[in-house]
């Protein structure tokens, strides 16, 4: 633990491994090591699950699976904070940092759609569904109603998959093409449909899929 708060001091927090991390956080490199190794290296994956859990890996106990849980607590309050400030997108990259705090630890799906003016800066960010652990219910004829109430020219869908893969389900494809047709309509711009999991992020703007 001496060699790795060294480290710390000479090249800073950010030059530490994950795993030197959480040995500083739990105060055991062993038990760190054998945290991450139970969520297959994932960090994403180990702050999501519940104390419960977390406190039988490795004999951690109650005290430092709380600890554990509240540090990640604060982390991602910290990224909701910063988020919270981003006003203009600039490619679809901000908005998977805008949306993964919120989305990517979700037991449930949820659907929701950033409204631009023409120069990318957002109007509003709504949620339009919130689901089930497999799929969400969308109205694309609401999405275009709100588009319109709001004078938006583009505008960009996200949501989550709590199953961990971010590939696009024939549902979201379907989803996808029926917002881009009915938006066209009235001269609205579909940016991207961003896919948002633990395992990573899906863009159907990057896969060539938005016609």
């Amino acid at each position: 633990m001496d060699l790795i708060a060294d480290k710390m001091a000479l090249r800073g927090v950010e030059s530490l491994s994950d795993s030197e991390l959480l040995a500083l956080l739990v105060g055991d490199r062993q038990t760190a090591e054998m945290l991450l190794a139970s969520v297959g290296g994932s960090l994403a994956r180990l702050v999501a699950e519940d104390i419960a859990r977390l406190r039988m890996i490795g004999g951690l106990g109650l005290k430092r699976a709380r600890q554990l849980t509240v540090a990640a607590e604060l982390g991602r309050r910290v990224a909701l904070t910063h988020t919270a400030e981003t006003d203009v997108i600039r490619e679809s990259n901000d908005v998977v940092q805008l949306f993964r705090p919120q989305l990517e630890n979700l037991a449930h799906e949820e659907c929701w759609v950033l409204y631009l003016t023409a120069s990318n800066r957002i109007i509003e960010r709504q949620r339009v569904s919130q689901g089930g652990v497999q799929a969400t219910v969308v109205d694309h004829r609401l999405i275009i109603k709100r588009a319109l109430e709001l004078l938006a020219t583009q505008l960009i869908l996200v949501h989550n998959h709590p199953s961990g893969s971010a590939e696009a389900s024939p549902q979201d494809k379907v989803l996808t093409e029926r917002v881009v047709r009915a938006a066209a309509l009235f001269d609205i711009r579909v940016l991207d449909h961003l896919i948002i999991s633990r395992e990573g992020d899906f863009s159907f703007l990057r896969e060539g899929l938005l016609g």
